[in-house]
């Protein structure tokens, strides 16, 4: 546990936390939208400081990053929580965990020793992954300052939901991102995943601004964001906001957590996807999870 960054303290001792763009407002003893931050008598803490719930070994293509450090491995980790709740999420049972009151799960692993961890391993860089590493900032940003006194690179895979202020405090340290752009169809973010997609594309921006290598990923899932005129829309916004040098990673959805009723999408419409992406000049193209 540890005093959380970026509170605003209020009246009847209720805090703002100003960490992702949900700004909860927290009232003593309650915890925000992420079920990790919580208020203690005035005073926002991370309890997930310090827990982490998984770690790993992994491609760096697997984040996935296929213009950056290629051929390398990544060290992996993450706490518990996330900031959105997308039924469709592959990592619900840690992203979603601590939700609502729940007892913070993970094992006490210091940021020095994950740094040890990825030197060992002979790895080139260490990704912040698996759920949300907004939430677990404080963590992140630990282990990221001693990463770079030891030449490893920082890799944020996101849902891009961060502050402003926040993204101020990571880019310092952060060297590539993998956010996941659902869109630009605010409706599908209101109704799933609770944020907004313009907060979302602005911080890449801002990211690809301050020289971050980026590449996005885009889940297409049948029935919330394949209808041809979604997929036309995303191909425009990330050439007009992005350009055409970032890589876009267009991937097949599988049934899931609270969406195991809906089928796998179809190739066809990954296809599609591609096919429009390539026409608007967009040079990189992955189709993934196939």
């Amino acid at each position: 546990m540890k005093e959380a960054i970026l509170q605003e303290q209020l009246d009847q001792k209720q805090v703002r936390c100003h960490v992702c763009n949900l700004r909860c407002v927290i009232p003593p003893g309650k915890r925000g939208v992420c079920g990790v931050r919580e208020n203690r008598n005035g005073i926002l803490y991370a309890l997930n400081h310090g827990k982490t719930i998984a770690a790993g070994i992994d491609p760096i293509e697997k984040k996935p990053l296929n213009h950056f450090l290629s051929g390398s491995w990544t060290y992996s980790f993450a706490t518990v929580g996330c900031n959105m709740h997308c039924p469709w999420c592959q990592n619900w049972q840690i992203a979603q965990g601590p939700k609502p009151q729940k007892p913070i799960e993970g094992v006490d692993i210091s940021p020095q020793e994950h740094v040890e961890r990825a030197i060992q391993h002979r790895c080139l860089s260490i990704a912040y992954t698996y759920s949300e590493p907004t939430i677990f900032i404080e963590y992140a940003l630990d282990t990221m300052k001693i990463a770079h006194e030891q030449d490893l690179k920082n890799i944020w895979v996101s849902n891009g939901y961060m502050t402003t202020e926040a993204l101020t405090e990571i880019l310092p340290w952060l060297d590539a991102a993998n956010i996941d752009y659902k869109g630009p169809d605010e409706g599908v973010y209101e109704a799933y995943c609770g944020g907004r997609a313009q907060d979302i594309m602005d911080n890449m921006v801002q990211m690809k601004a301050a020289g971050v290598h980026l590449e996005v990923t885009t889940l297409v899932i049948p029935g919330i964001n394949d209808h041809e005129n979604q997929l036309q829309a995303m191909v425009d916004t990330i050439k007009e906001r992005l350009g055409t040098d970032v890589p876009w990673h267009i991937s097949r959805f599988y049934p899931a957590w609270q969406m195991r009723h809906v089928p796998v999408t179809p190739l066809e419409t990954l296809r599609l996807a591609g096919r429009m992406a390539r026409e608007a000049g967009i040079r990189h193209i992955h189709l993934g999870n196939i």
